[in-house]
């Protein structure tokens, strides 16, 4: 069943389409204050598929993560007592207390590393409302975290890309059911232990 080559074909082809940085754009935005779907797996194909522009893309992608950043901030300081219930309920209670405990713990600096964190960017960006803090550092330590995770995406894959991808095309069905193989192994591992 040849599943993962056509997928893997049209998303190099949206990524090239004439819109595409438009859409990179609303999903960095959506990103960081509600949608659960990283930019990252837009922005690299989009670096691969037009490797002249990763940095334009990478600027893109980190501008309009950090406006979104400030909406999630403003969601935070203006309903966080309703949102809570809906990030604990989405299965983020776990997360949505460690982000709490790491903005205690170290502040502003905690955005910076948000940026590369596992933890979903959204409720850093939430908490950071909620706990009312200043806006300003909270708009510069996102450019730089979020600025240094993205940039070096499209670095990386503006660079490996048009040299990896044509020998990478023609194993990517091995390669995606192995992705599904080592994930579905993983949470089942998870479960068993956990």
């Amino acid at each position: 069943m040849r599943l993962f080559g056509p997928l893997y074909d049209r998303v190099m082809g949206w990524s090239r389409h004439r819109h595409a940085p438009r859409y990179l754009a609303a999903l960095s935005f959506a990103e960081s204050s509600f949608f659960p779907v990283p930019p990252d797996v837009m922005l690299a194909p989009m670096a691969a598929a037009r490797p002249h522009q990763g940095l334009y893309l990478a600027f893109i992608t980190t501008l309009f993560s950090v406006l979104g950043g400030v909406l999630g901030y403003v969601l935070g300081y203006l309903a966080f007592g309703m949102l809570e219930p809906v990030i604990v309920n989405a299965g983020y209670g776990e997360e949505l207390s460690l982000a709490q405990e790491w903005f205690t713990v170290w502040g502003v600096w905690v955005v910076l590393v948000a940026g590369f964190s596992p933890i979903p960017y959204k409720l850093f960006t939430i908490t950071a409302g909620a706990l009312s803090m200043a806006l300003l550092p909270f708009i510069i330590a996102s450019f730089l975290g979020r600025g240094a995770r993205f940039f070096a995406v499209a670095l990386l894959i503006s660079w490996l890309g048009p040299r990896v991808e044509p020998k990478l095309r023609p194993y990517i069905e091995w390669l995606g059911w192995l992705t599904v193989v080592c994930l579905l192994l993983a949470v089942a591992l998870y479960q068993w232990l956990g």
